[in-house]
């Protein structure tokens, strides 16, 4: 990449979205983990692994049970999106070698998490689109952690996956040096402009979380690194990544302007019979957003084969 086009991409994106959240912030590297406080005695534990240009509120609403330990990723350098908290360093944080903006890097702060979080044995990993390709890279890293962990992953990336043709198709002209441009151009128009189109129907929430994408990052180097690492693992991993998922169920939306479905659904039907595959009706990527009653039951796990 140019150095012109690396310094245009390095200058700073301010933070425009935070909640009010009530617990512990840790720094991992060049993310963080946020642990929420619960006011019953934790039953079960939900790790949560954002998307591309999301943040953490993406789940907050989905786990509001009061029994529900719910601990939230914030990928690599992307803003921490709580207010009142001042994040801390724990003392078990390891340095991670990996290049920060990649599905490597933030499959390394989920494993640091995952071993040293939890305080229940019921253990679910939730990642929706890029964190779906977080999660498997975190199992193919260490495949022991996850022996009775149960994954959802929420329209995944999936190796073997593809952008949706809409996406390619407006990526394609898009150099290094036009990604500012590009982006201020998005931030200017009102997001209606294309949000039907990508987002499909919107709610508050959705329109909520989903209005302020281009400034989850901390910088655009971060916004052209995720999408070029996402393209490069998506082609380069083959589905025998799934060999050490061991439960769980993959999350299909009824329509997806940003990956690709059928690619999708065939990544996830070479996954082992333990993980099962529901097509929801849901109208866009935004599974959760869309309706929380497509988010599994903790009871429902599958005995049977996929279907």
């Amino acid at each position: 990449m140019k150095a012109s086009h690396v310094r245009k991409l390095i200058k700073p994106i301010e933070s425009a979205y935070s909640e009010m959240f009530s617990g512990r912030v840790y720094r991992v590297g060049n993310g963080a983990v946020s642990v929420r406080n619960h006011s019953g005695k934790a039953e079960h534990t939900v790790i949560g692994v954002h998307g591309f240009l999301e943040n953490h509120c993406y789940f907050t609403q989905a786990y509001e049970a009061p029994t529900t330990e719910l601990i939230l990723l914030t990928c690599s350098n992307y803003h921490i999106p709580v207010n009142g908290v001042t994040p801390e360093t724990p003392d078990w944080e390891v340095p991670i070698k990996s290049l920060d903006g990649t599905i490597e890097y933030d499959a390394r702060i989920l494993n640091q998490a995952l071993e040293n979080l939890p305080t229940t044995d019921n253990i679910r990993v939730h990642g929706h689109s890029r964190g779906g390709a977080v999660i498997l890279e975190a199992i193919r890293l260490r495949p022991e952690l996850y022996e009775t962990v149960e994954v959802v992953l929420e329209a995944p990336v999936l190796p073997q996956g593809k952008l949706s043709s809409l996406v390619t198709m407006v990526l394609e002209p898009v150099s290094h040096g036009m990604w500012p441009w590009v982006i201020r151009l998005i931030n200017s128009a009102p997001s209606s402009a294309y949000g039907q189109t990508f987002f499909g129907k919107m709610n508050p929430r959705k329109k909520v979380l989903l209005s302020k994408l281009f400034s989850a990052t901390r910088d655009h180097l971060t916004i052209v690194r995720n999408i070029e690492n996402l393209m490069e693992w998506m082609d380069r991993q083959d589905t025998s990544i799934y060999q050490h998922v061991r439960q769980g169920t993959f999350l299909i939306p009824a329509v997806d302007r940003i990956l690709d479905r059928t690619a999708m659904l065939n990544s996830a039907r070479k996954s082992p019979t333990t993980m099962r595959i529901v097509e929801t009706q849901a109208p866009s990527h935004f599974i959760t957003l869309d309706s929380k009653k497509w988010v599994p039951d903790f009871e429902s796990l599958p005995s049977a084969a996929q279907g």
